[in-house]
């Protein structure tokens, strides 16, 4: 990144950045392909994480509460070395290539995600036309990478400063509110079973929740009640 913002990413060779690095060319190409590889060394891995966060969900999660924690992996990828991912976001609007690979890694993140949310959908809810099931998990996947992607790109103008977590929590509780219906459990062995419930004592509504509940979860079920008894 110092080479880049000196030189140009142009003008910057493969042997300058190895030089730089105290190594050979040649281990330079054992790591990456290329050196627009170089700019994002991270992905690969984060993908990973993100992969098993959905692989260890707990049974009672809700999807896309799932999907939304997978692609905070992403988040906390940059939120490592903001100083780093300041530059890295300055150089790829600067440079083609780098765009290109950015719109490529971002695809893997949707497709995985899609994956996710094929297997997630209530099958009840979606009994007039199961074939629509690709359309919306591609949809709502799509919808959690762009809104990541969104808090992100304003973290970043902004310097990386800013309460990002509470900034992506946010959107992502749009998103849920959005495409939450229809992707449940419909095909786990198992019923999920509500991390809250609601027992109704005249004027007073008492809810009790697991403290491991996701704090959306909770307040839906809590506004499903009140609507109930108007």
């Amino acid at each position: 990144m110092e080479l880049f913002a000196t030189k140009g990413y142009e003008a910057t060779t493969v042997d300058e950045i190895a030089a730089a690095a105290g190594v050979a060319r040649r281990t330079f190409f054992r790591h990456f392909r290329s050196k627009e590889e170089a700019i994002f060394p991270d992905h690969d891995d984060t993908l990973i994480r993100a992969e098993a966060v959905l692989n260890a969900a707990p049974a009672h999660e809700h999807p896309l509460d799932t999907v939304c924690r997978g692609i905070k992996e992403v988040m906390k990828m940059y939120a490592a070395r903001p100083e780093i991912s300041v530059a890295r976001y300055k150089l790829t609007r600067e440079v083609p290539t780098l765009r290109e690979a950015e719109i490529a890694s971002v695809a893997r993140y949707e497709r995985l995600f899609t994956r996710y949310l094929l297997g997630h959908f209530d099958e009840h809810a979606h009994a007039d036309d199961a074939n629509d099931d690709p359309l919306l998990a591609e949809v709502a996947a799509s919808a959690v990478v762009t809104a990541h992607n969104h808090v992100l790109r304003r973290w970043l103008r902004a310097g990386g400063q800013g309460d990002v977590e509470a900034q992506l929590d946010h959107a992502f509780a749009i998103v849920r509110r959005t495409f939450g219906t229809g992707i449940g459990a419909g095909r786990e062995s198992a019923p999920r079973t509500s991390p809250a419930t609601t027992v109704d004592h005249g004027e007073v509504l008492v809810t009790v929740a697991r403290t491991d509940a996701p704090l959306d979860e909770v307040m839906r079920t809590i506004e499903q009640a009140l609507r109930a008894r108007t």
